[in-house]
């Protein structure tokens, strides 16, 4: 009977050996990246947030470098936010919709921004 067990375990064995691998693959579409005028919040839903929430190393040319999958900084990028201008910190004010033009006079530059949080562009929070 021993003998037998050890038959069996033998052809299991040589089974799962050759038996065919299956191999799945999953793909995530994310459309193309809001078009905001002073950027959008890099976590779902990724509504536009007003100006002054991101600081002006998230801008090259006035231009957004992007957030959450659409991120195209440095691959080592840290900026700054003002998150009181974020919902999850109970933000309540206006917010652009998709589409519109940015108002130059609301663009933030390094002396008249106020940050206060760190992140990297991918959702996450830099901790210092």
């Amino acid at each position: 009977m021993r003998a037998f067990a050890f038959a069996l375990l033998g052809v299991g064995i040589v089974i799962t050996a050759v038996a065919p691998r299956a191999q799945a693959q999953v793909g995530v579409e994310v459309g193309v990246a809001p078009d905001c005028p002073y950027g959008y919040y890099d976590v779902p839903p990724y509504a536009c947030a007003p100006a002054g929430y991101y600081g002006p190393e998230w801008f090259v040319n006035g231009v957004f470098i992007g957030a959450g999958p659409w991120f195209h900084g440095p691959e080592h990028f840290h900026g700054r936010v003002n998150n009181h201008f974020h919902p999850a910190h109970g933000y309540h004010g206006p917010m652009p919709k998709a589409g519109e033009k940015a108002v130059p006079e609301r663009r933030v530059t390094a002396h008249n921004f106020k940050g206060n949080e760190t992140r990297d562009g991918r959702g996450h929070v830099v901790k210092h």
